[in-house]
C-alpha cells in the first residue's frame, strides 16, 4: 500500500498549546515512517527548524487576511505542487485559507469553533467527544466525524530546585499554566489561593489579562505568594516540581494540560469546563470542582495538599489511564488509521 501524502496546515500563533501539539503530532507521524508529509505553517523560524530537524519539509507563509492575495496565492501554489492525498487544517485561519481541491480535506477542531469555517471539509476530527457532538449537532455527518484526543509531551524531565523563583522550600507549591485570558479562570484561582494559607502559586503564561491578574494579586495581598513566570516551554518540568496542578478554566476545549499532568505524575484539580470535565473521573484521576466558584476550589486544594496519600492514589490511577488511552503511540496510531481509511476511498 502506498503511503498517503499528507499536508499539515497550521496558521497559528508563535506560542500556544495547539501549536506545540501540532509539532509533537507531526513529528510522531514522521517517526512512524508511514506517511509522506509536508508542513505549511506561519513563518515562525523556531517551529520551522524544529519540524525540519525531524525530517519534515516545511514551508512558511504569512497566512494574513483576505487582502494578502499574493501570500494566499503562494500558499495554494505550494500546496498544489506537493500533490497531497490528504490536507489536514488546524483551527480557523488555516481552514479558511485552504479551499477544497483534488485532495481529501480534513479539519481538526480543538475547540467549539464557529462551524461556518469548516463546512467545506470532507472529514472532521474533534479532540474531545464534546467537540464531536458540537460538529454533529452543527450538521456534519456523524460517520465523517472522528474523535482523536491529544497526547502529552512525554520527554522525561527532572524537577527544578524547590526554591526556584524565590520560593520557600518547606511550603506547599501549586502550579497553573496557560494563556492569561479570561477563559482560563486564573482570577478564580487567585481568590481560592487567598483561602489556602502559606501555599505558593507558580503561574506560567502570558496574555491579555496579565496586568489585571497582577493588580488582583496585589489587592488580595498575595504578592509574596504568587510568582508570574511568563510564557514557559518547560511546563512539564514545573509539574515535576510542584505538589499540585490546578486548571481553573471557564472554557477549555480539551485541556491538553490534563494529559501533561497525568503523564508527568502531578495530581490535578480542574474546574468542570468542557474538556477537563469530560476527561477527569473525579476522585479517581483527579478532582473536579464547579466552574467560577473559588470556595470549592480552595477546599479541594487544601484537602489534597493535606493528604499526600490520596494525591498519590490519584497520580497512580491517572498515569495508568494516560499510558493506556492517551499516549503518543496510541494517538499516532489512531491518526495513521484515519489517514489510511480515508486514503482508500
Amino acid at each position: 500500500m502506498t503511503q498517503p501524502r499528507i499536508a499539515q496546515v497550521l496558521a497559528g500563533a508563535e506560542r500556544g498549546g495547539a501549536e506545540n501539539f501540532f509539532v509533537r503530532l507531526v513529528k510522531g507521524l514522521q517517526e512512524s515512517g508511514k506517511v509522506d508529509q509536508q508542513a505549511f505553517i506561519r513563518a515562525h523560524q523556531n517551529r520551522i527548524d524544529s519540524l525540519e530537524s525531524a525530517g519534515v519539509p516545511t514551508r512558511g507563509f504569512r497566512f494574513g487576511g483576505k487582502l494578502n492575495l499574493v501570500d494566499r496565492i503562494q500558499f495554494k501554489k505550494a500546496l498544489r505542487q506537493f500533490h497531497p492525498d490528504i490536507v489536514m487544517t488546524w483551527m480557523n485561519r488555516a481552514s479558511i485559507a485552504t479551499p477544497p481541491g483534488d485532495y481529501t480535506l480534513v479539519s481538526r477542531l480543538g475547540h467549539y469553533y464557529n462551524l461556518k469555517y469548516y463546512r467545506h471539509a470532507d472529514y472532521w476530527v474533534g479532540i474531545s467527544r464534546g467537540i464531536c457532538d458540537h460538529l454533529v449537532k452543527g450538521g456534519m455527518p456523524a460517520e465523517r466525524v472522528f474523535y482523536i484526543p491529544n497526547f502529552a509531551d512525554e520527554t522525561p524531565v527532572e524537577a527544578l530546585p524547590r526554591n526556584s523563583f524565590d520560593t520557600l522550600e518547606d511550603k506547599p507549591l501549586i502550579l497553573a499554566a496557560g494563556r492569561l485570558h479570561e477563559n482560563k479562570g486564573f482570577d478564580i484561582l487567585l481568590k481560592a489561593l487567598k483561602q489556602v494559607p502559606e501555599a505558593t502559586l507558580w503561574l506560567a503564561g502570558s496574555g491579555p489579562e496579565e496586568k489585571a491578574l497582577k493588580q488582583q494579586c496585589s489587592e488580595l495581598g498575595l504578592d509574596k505568594r504568587v510568582r508570574f513566570l511568563g510564557w514557559r516551554n518547560d511546563v512539564t518540568t514545573l509539574m515535576k516540581t510542584a505538589d499540585l496542578f490546578v486548571c481553573p478554566s471557564r472554557h477549555e476545549g480539551l485541556g491538553s494540560i490534563v494529559m501533561e499532568s497525568w503523564a508527568h505524575e502531578c495530581p490535578i484539580i480542574a474546574t468542570n469546563s468542557q474538556g477537563p470535565g469530560e476527561l477527569i473521573d473525579s476522585g479517581e484521576t483527579g478532582i473536579i470542582t464547579p466552574v467560577d466558584q473559588a470556595e470549592p476550589l480552595a477546599r479541594a486544594i487544601r484537602e489534597l495538599l493535606e493528604n499526600p496519600t490520596e494525591a498519590g492514589r490519584l497520580v497512580h490511577n491517572a498515569s495508568q489511564h494516560y499510558w493506556q488511552n492517551f499516549s503518543e503511540s496510541v494517538i499516532v496510531r489512531q491518526y495513521l488509521d484515519l489517514y489510511q481509511s480515508i486514503h482508500k476511498k
